[in-house]
């Protein structure tokens, strides 16, 4: 086997190379974040709130410039390719897809119409779209029960399920999914994994998943990264984190002491990877 194909069949799906996201020109939020999804994986991206998790996935999806925000140095590759110079749109049609946080359905719409919105790249394919409508209603039969009500009236749980049932729609290699437990309670939040599970395990749809309810997040992910004020300060197998005495205390809550931030630890490792 070539050595071509060999670094083909092994490169990540996803690839973030040391990234550093600025808005307004002078406000530094992320500093040199790198991480990677394979093909087929859940990888979980925890950390408190405004620890950078959902900048780092607008500055893959290229959502940042909405907000005054751009990639200053780094680089983001999808299928081997940069993508942090491509339009939304652009990325939107190589196969990735944020699901945002909040949920941020079309209220005005029915449901049914919200998920068809996620198929608008796809042309005039209706026999396909049609098949693909009914394999969403297949993951979130609640969906099929409402596919008439207006989706702002719907409650938090079936407008998450909305959100990810309208990124299915697309067809999508990877889903980037920003804080899916926000609002829900704890019964509902399980159940949206569980789909996000069976969705990785009979579609192959890769997941990128940012949150701050690290124990469930580890619990359906394979790998995980730490962000904490911009930095990755901590990656592994989702169930090293999990025995991870300081990743129980900081993030899991499952520890005790009046520590206040994750660098407080002294022996922690920190492990930075820069381009060469």
């Amino acid at each position: 086997m070539s050595q071509t194909l060999t670094a083909a069949m092994t490169a990540p799906l996803l690839a973030v190379n040391n990234v550093e996201v600025i808005y307004d020109h002078v406000i530094l939020v992320l500093r040199g974040v790198s991480l990677s999804v394979p093909e087929g994986g859940v990888v979980a991206l925890l950390g408190a709130n405004g620890a950078g998790k959902t900048t780092t996935l607008k500055a893959i999806s290229n959502l940042l410039r909405a907000e005054r925000g751009d990639v200053t140095k780094g680089s983001i590759e999808f299928t081997g390719e940069r993508i942090d110079r491509l339009s939304p749109p652009e990325v939107v049609r190589r196969g990735l897809i944020q699901v945002m946080e909040g949920r941020h359905c079309f209220g005005h719409l029915t449901v049914e119409e919200n998920l068809l919105t996620g198929a608008f790249t796809r042309g005039g394919d209706r026999a396909g779209i049609a098949r693909d409508l009914a394999k969403v209603y297949a993951y979130f039969p609640a969906l099929r029960d409402r596919r008439t009500s207006l989706a702002g009236y719907t409650s938090g749980g079936e407008q998450q399920m909305t959100a990810i049932g309208r990124a299915m729609m697309a067809r999508p290699r990877m889903i980037l999914l920003d804080e899916p437990s926000m609002g829900l309670a704890p019964r509902l939040v399980e159940g949206i994994f569980e789909i996000v599970h069976r969705l990785n395990r009979e579609t192959n749809v890769s997941f990128l998943v940012a949150e701050q309810n690290s124990n469930m997040a580890l619990r359906y992910a394979s790998y995980g990264y730490v962000l904490e004020n911009g930095r990755i300060v901590l990656d592994g197998k989702a169930e090293e984190l999990r025995e991870n005495e300081d990743v129980k205390e900081f993030y899991l809550g499952l520890g005790g002491g009046g520590r206040t931030s994750y660098r407080d630890v002294k022996h922690y490792r920190r492990r930075k990877r820069w381009l060469s």
